[in-house]
């Protein structure tokens, strides 16, 4: 899977901006393929210029057009390109040490609000209004101008964007995970897991996931599943698999790559190693 936080980091050819982690992209998408595979280690904001655009995650499907604002969370999903009119967006990748800042700056003004809300979704639409819009154009002016704006300004507004979703009340849900992340140095691991498990990923993707080094991540990973990463993953992916087979709108190439399998000959294998029974044999048994 492709990691387009690195990927637009490391290449010269998109417009962009960086200050320190923070990453501030105009993305002309040049995919060609119908659906492709990304995750990023980073939460970060899509404002839709242009197009149309579907990503799945395990917790759903999301789909934006010209004018809408998605915020997803650090991980992966599957991305379906729209092929009729060219899809740009506003990208702006932000780690959880800016918004802790941010948030805690801002505390005083808080009061609690919204600490009850859901936190489970891995991505949310972000609710607008006439501020948020004209944020966004405010942000575009940056990169169809010639000079390059200070990093000091380009950090304002991001805390600015902050801010606004914090205290604006019109997205609760986005407020509470914003409050949430100042519970802990780094993500939840079952919380990453659970969200990524059914993507393929190496174990040093879910140890960046996690904001942990490999080392710190395999510890953990133990410490609370009482079994190494790999096992788990396996299981996890087969027992997902079966789910996935029942649903006749699947055939078993397209279950076993959405359980994160990419070599269907080693699926099979696993598969009938641990239910005794071929997937195709499987489906047939469950009536689909």
């Amino acid at each position: 899977m492709l990691n387009t936080y690195d990927t637009i980091r490391e290449n010269l050819h998109f417009n962009k901006f960086v200050v320190g982690e923070l990453l501030f992209v105009e993305y002309k998408c040049p995919i060609e393929q119908e659906a492709a595979g990304i995750w990023t280690p980073m939460d970060y904001f899509i404002h839709v210029l242009s197009g149309r655009k579907t990503w799945r995650t395990t917790d759903g499907t999301w789909t934006a057009e010209k004018g809408q604002t998605l915020f997803f969370k650090k991980g992966a999903a599957v991305v379906y390109q729209d092929f009729k009119d060219d899809f740009c967006v506003l990208v702006f990748f932000v780690s959880d040490n800016f918004i802790r800042d941010v948030v805690r700056e801002v505390s005083g003004q808080l009061s609690g609000r919204h600490a009850a809300e859901t936190l489970d979704k891995g991505a949310m639409i972000v609710n607008g209004d006439l501020t948020l819009a004209a944020y966004f154009q405010s942000m575009l002016a940056y990169f169809t101008g010639t000079v390059k704006p200070a990093e000091t300004l380009l950090t304002l507004k991001l805390k600015e964007l902050i801010v606004s979703l914090l205290l604006g009340g019109h997205n609760p849900e986005l407020a509470a995970y914003f409050q949430s992340l100042l519970k802990s140095d780094a993500p939840p691991l079952t919380q990453i897991m659970e969200a990524n498990f059914c993507y393929n990923l190496a174990l040093e993707d879910f140890a960046k996931l996690s904001h942990r080094s490999l080392s710190t991540f395999k510890r953990d990973f133990r410490k609370y599943y009482k079994q190494s990463p790999g096992k788990w993953l396996l299981q996890k992916r087969l027992e997902y698999s079966a789910v996935l087979l029942q649903n006749p709108a699947l055939n078993v190439s397209q279950a076993a790559f959405d359980s994160g399998f990419e070599d269907l000959s080693h699926f099979s294998r696993a598969f009938k190693e641990k239910f005794g029974i071929s997937p195709a044999n499987y489906r047939k048994e469950t009536g689909c």
